[in-house]
């Protein structure tokens, strides 16, 4: 069904983005692949072609950018099967087509006739993702940004990755949400939603979300961790390094998401009160304080209090 809704999960990265993948992708219709980082790619490969050789793209030019991406390999699709999907009836392709021949064999595959998206860093992208899709509906969830740092600074120490300032992150929190946002705006389908009401009120947070994406609510998607674990296989490989990004073993990926096998947890709203520094806490509220306190979230607060 190219053309249903389809949920388009965005946010800045450790913002639980994986555990409303789950929760959607629970649903008897709907199939959310793992990241897949290569639309803004697909669209640009299509561009450049159309501009150097003023014609369309051959569906092996698209489907070289989809399969060349370290993460095809988590899909479990098979590339010359994709090539023929998104091929149209004169024997090219567009991004559009592409895109679309990826999301519905995936979603195939899993036998649901619907499909999304769960990539946090396209939250800088929703403009140019919604005018190649156009039923594309963004779901940025929002997170305190305090929380949000503390599991990047966590889970860049654990992959050996270089430490950065809670000002640096606290920076990039504010930037992102305000990009988003104001792409999201100008998008028209776009809501926010909160990290922490889709753990302490999630069935109100889940029909807001379903609503948005014009789904049903089912009630299979409050189980969800009772499927998580399977769903988490797809993460079962290494991440190869790519363009300065480097690799990551299988059980580092899934571990990161492992928390999504069990029912949301209420501990994990204000961690930054019990783990973080008053003095990281004080820099972050330096450098996104006013946005903090816009979203609703609590600042000046010494930590332990």
């Amino acid at each position: 069904m190219a053309d249903a809704a389809a949920p388009f999960i965005v946010a800045n990265p450790g913002s639980g983005t994986t555990l409303l993948r789950m929760m959607l992708d629970a649903h008897s219709q709907l199939a959310i692949p793992p990241e897949t980082h290569f639309i803004p790619d697909v669209i640009q490969r299509a561009r450049e072609i159309r501009r150097a050789a003023d014609r369309k793209p051959a569906p092996e030019e698209l489907t070289a950018v989809i399969a060349g991406n370290r993460r095809w390999g988590d899909f479990g699709l098979d590339e010359a099967e994709l090539r023929e999907r998104m091929a149209g009836p004169e024997g090219s392709t567009n991004a559009r087509r592409a895109l679309r021949a990826f999301y519905s064999l995936y979603a195939e595959k899993h036998g649901k006739p619907r499909w999304g998206d769960k990539t946090p860093d396209y939250l800088l992208s929703i403009n140019r993702i919604g005018r190649t899709l156009p039923e594309a509906r963004f779901v940025h969830l929002v997170r305190d940004g305090r929380d949000v740092a503390l599991s990047r600074r966590r889970w860049r120490a654990r992959a050996g990755g270089e430490e950065r300032s809670v000002a640096d992150w606290a920076g990039q929190w504010k930037r992102w949400i305000l990009d988003g946002r104001d792409q999201g705006q100008r998008a028209g389908s776009y809501i926010e939603v909160h990290y922490e009401d889709l753990v302490t009120e999630t069935e109100a947070a889940l029909r807001r979300v379903c609503e948005h994406c014009e789904l049903g609510f089912e009630t299979a998607m409050l189980d969800y961790h009772e499927r998580a674990e399977g769903r988490l296989e797809e993460m079962g490989r290494a991440l190869p390094a790519e363009d300065g990004k480097g690799g990551r073993e299988a059980g580092h990926r899934q571990a990161k998401h492992a928390l999504t096998t069990a029912p949301p947890q209420e501990s994990k709203i204000g961690e930054w009160r019990s783990e973080m520094s008053e003095a990281d806490r004080q820099a972050f509220e330096a450098e996104a304080g006013d946005l903090l306190a816009e979203l609703g979230y609590p600042v000046g607060e010494a930590v332990g209090s």
